[in-house]
């Protein structure tokens, strides 16, 4: 894995040479060249990192996911801020297995960072429901309920969303 800067200077240093293999008449080289620098560009806002996480997440393997994620040794300079945001967001769902109080932090801190789709936002606010109802902080599971309800548009979380909400009602517990 290339530092994120480091991935923007190999881009241009490639891009440097193609407009060099330009000048020489050498298109078809020029041309690759382009395309060789454009997967730096793309891996420097989709770390390869996090894709291969993602595959394994995909898979439910929360422990070969835990395994790239571990690869990742800094993720403050690694990473971009949305790339950050997923890393603590794959984190939260590994640990909401185990530990619950870790899991919330990594939840935080990538509702902090921000994610890029709705749905994201909208689970990793579920979660927090979850770990608040838990917690028994009925009032913050609300809260958190209603925002990931309002984000979830396609109605793909509405069935946990509505199991959760029964399951505010049923406690008896009132909050302070």
């Amino acid at each position: 894995m290339f530092n994120k800067n480091l991935k923007l200077v190999i881009a241009a240093l490639i891009i440097a040479y193609a407009v060099y293999q330009f000048v020489e008449g050498n298109i078809g080289n020029g041309i690759s060249l382009i395309l060789l620098s454009s997967i730096f560009i793309f891996l420097y806002y989709r770390n390869e990192i996090i894709l291969l996480a993602f595959l394994r997440m995909r898979k439910q393997d929360l422990a070969g996911t835990k395994k790239w994620l571990d690869k990742i040794k800094n993720p403050d300079t690694a990473l971009t801020k949305k790339q950050n945001g997923y890393y603590n967001y794959l984190n939260g769902i590994i640990f909401s297995q185990t530990n619950l109080t870790q899991a919330e932090k990594y939840f935080k801190k990538a509702l902090k960072f921000g994610l890029n789709m709705d749905y994201d936002v909208a689970m990793a606010k579920l979660s927090l429901a979850g770990i608040a109802m838990q917690k028994r902080r009925k009032r913050e599971a609300t809260t958190l309920l209603n925002e990931a309800k309002k984000l979830d548009k396609q109605n793909m979380l509405a069935e946990q969303i509505k199991m959760m909400q029964q399951q505010l009602k049923k406690s008896s517990y009132s909050p302070i």
